[in-house]
């Protein structure tokens, strides 16, 4: 090959190079811009909420006691959600990639991406059909027999929605996500970290404590953010589930409130300042996924020097 058509091929690959590095610039510029673009949106419409006087914001009293009930119901919710997913995701997923024969994990995974696609309203109508009374029954037995814990406090709702079991649903819905990234994270370990572990004598659990969990500890908590992600601003389920109503500390009577469900809810009949408010708390809800985004890239780049992916 003649060395001017090794320079002729250099060229047109230093020039692909540029028109590639280009594209993927425009494309991290433009996902600022949408970002940047919602955010100024969401303040602008708000400001009318933030200036008017309190008495004419729903209740009376002010948007801060307006949206603080509604932020601690969302994050309620969540918690319950990720309090039973998480431990489940992370157990389904060790069991694909470590434990169940290759004839059943490959059926089981492809069954867990399924629940995945599953659309958010499909889960709230089971949950309101099925989920929900299938449930009046221990609630009323947590009333009687566990009626002290605030939480369990009755009397128990004679429909099950409650907060408790939308924290359920959602727990169903953001258990895929969970299962199928931690499952990928746990197949990237590296095959010699745990076959040196095993040389060694290790059983296969302390195989995976000591070679995969190090290694698969950063991708596990981006999996349970990811989950807490789409907790936090689900909409259609929660608002199907339950019988929204004023805070409360109890978790199986009617009451509480999610700030998703709350716009699902009112937005469609709201108008002039009532329009504003919503919109104010769709920038609350903006703020506590951002804020939830950037304590998880904290945690992951502390820890990450420690998991053995490096």
């Amino acid at each position: 090959m003649s060395s001017k058509s090794i320079t002729g091929t250099g060229g047109a690959g230093r020039a692909g190079d540029k028109v590639f590095s280009g594209i993927t610039l425009l494309a991290g510029c433009l996902i600022l811009l949408v970002l940047f673009s919602v955010a100024v949106f969401l303040l602008w419409q708000a400001l009318p909420t933030f200036m008017a006087d309190g008495s004419d914001i729903s209740g009376g009293e002010g948007f801060l006691t307006y949206i603080w009930p509604l932020v601690i119901g969302t994050v309620i919710a969540a918690a319950i959600a990720l309090l039973i997913a998480t431990p489940v995701g992370i157990g389904v997923a060790l069991f694909i990639s470590h434990y169940a024969p290759r004839r059943i994990a490959q059926p089981l995974g492809y069954l867990v991406d399924l629940l995945a696609a599953i659309p958010s309203v499909v889960y709230g109508a089971w949950g309101m059909t099925v989920l929900a009374p299938a449930l009046v029954g221990p609630y009323t037995w947590l009333a009687e027999n566990a009626g002290w814990i605030p939480i369990f406090a009755g009397p128990a709702s004679q429909t099950g929605k409650t907060m408790l079991t939308a924290g359920i649903v959602l727990s169903v819905m953001v258990l895929p996500i969970i299962t199928s990234l931690t499952r990928e994270i746990f197949l990237q370990t590296p095959k010699l970290h745990e076959e040196a572990a095993l040389a060694m004598g290790a059983t296969r659990w302390e195989m995976i404590r000591m070679a995969v969990f190090p290694f698969a500890r950063p991708g596990v908590v981006s999996a349970v953010m990811l989950g807490l992600g789409r907790a936090l601003g689900e909409t259609m389920a929660v608002a199907l589930v339950l019988s929204s109503g004023g805070l409360i500390a109890s978790l199986i009577r009617p009451g509480n409130q999610t700030i998703a469900a709350e716009i699902a809810l009112n937005f469609p009949e709201a108008y002039g300042l009532r329009l504003s408010e919503l919109i104010a708390a769709g920038l609350v809800l903006f703020l506590i996924t951002l804020a939830v985004n950037i304590i998880a890239r904290w945690i992951i780049g502390r820890h990450k020097e420690f998991s053995g992916a490096n």
